[in-house]
């Protein structure tokens, strides 16, 4: 049997949500939330006095959408944060990308019927799960695109998609943002990811005296990760019944 690492009574918990606290879908509005999890992560949430978060590429609308329960959310990788559930949205002033990048990316996808774009509040993923072979070829236009203002964008790969991002936000802004304030100040700072974009996040928690936790080393899969979420949610409410 598997040896999965431990968290702290004082942890403070930043997860991300595609790859991680549920499984990769085809596309983004395909993914599958089990039932049991949103609730599962508001009893986590008051068992820690609210220092969890979900920490994701995704926009605030969609997490809300597909996580509804009572929990802090970063979204955008940390460029729209939502520190308490009821608290007001933080979004810092960003650039977004020329419409004409935009354009030609779409020009070159018609070439990949496949592939998709997904839209973002400051950017845009170019996905290409289902279009592997176009991974090469989408990435060199975006990095071109990117090239031409460099010190306002940034390409990010992620699991088969590229995303084109404003610089000065990330997961790692996001995790030491939510880290100074209550409830997650003083806390020991948890980040579980699985992609390239979560590492920034794991760093910034490492950093801070915390763990940082690649998934598939560390639990294996979703399934597992869930799993390891409600016994750690069993060991809380146990120690609170103490």
């Amino acid at each position: 049997m598997q040896d999965f690492p431990t968290a702290p009574d004082n942890a403070a918990l930043f997860l991300d949500f595609d790859g991680t606290l549920v499984e990769i879908a085809e596309r983004p509005d395909a993914v599958r939330v089990p039932p049991d999890l949103p609730p599962l992560l508001e009893r986590l949430s008051r068992h820690l006095d609210g220092a969890l978060a979900i920490v994701s590429g995704r926009p605030l609308a969609e997490l809300d959408h597909f996580l509804p329960g009572p929990v802090a959310k970063a979204g955008n990788h940390g460029a729209a944060l939502r520190r308490r559930p009821d608290g007001a949205v933080e979004s810092p002033a960003l650039a977004s990308p020329p419409a004409a990048w935009r354009a030609r990316t779409q020009a070159l996808t018609e070439a990949f019927p496949s592939a998709f774009i997904e839209d973002k509040a400051h950017g845009f993923v170019l996905h290409y799960r289902q279009a592997p072979e176009a991974g090469a070829v989408f990435r060199d236009l975006l990095e071109s695109l990117v090239a031409e203002a460099p010190e306002h964008f940034a390409l990010l790969p992620a699991r088969m998609a590229w995303e084109v991002t404003p610089r000065g936000v990330s997961k790692a802004t996001a995790v030491t943002s939510l880290m100074a304030h209550p409830p997650f100040a003083g806390r020991v700072p948890v980040f579980v990811g699985d992609d390239v974009t979560d590492e920034a996040g794991m760093q910034a928690a490492r950093e801070a005296g915390g763990i940082g936790l690649r998934l598939q080393d560390a639990f294996g899969t979703p399934g597992d990760f869930r799993a390891w979420l409600a016994a750690l949610e069993a060991r809380y409410a146990q120690g609170r019944a103490a």
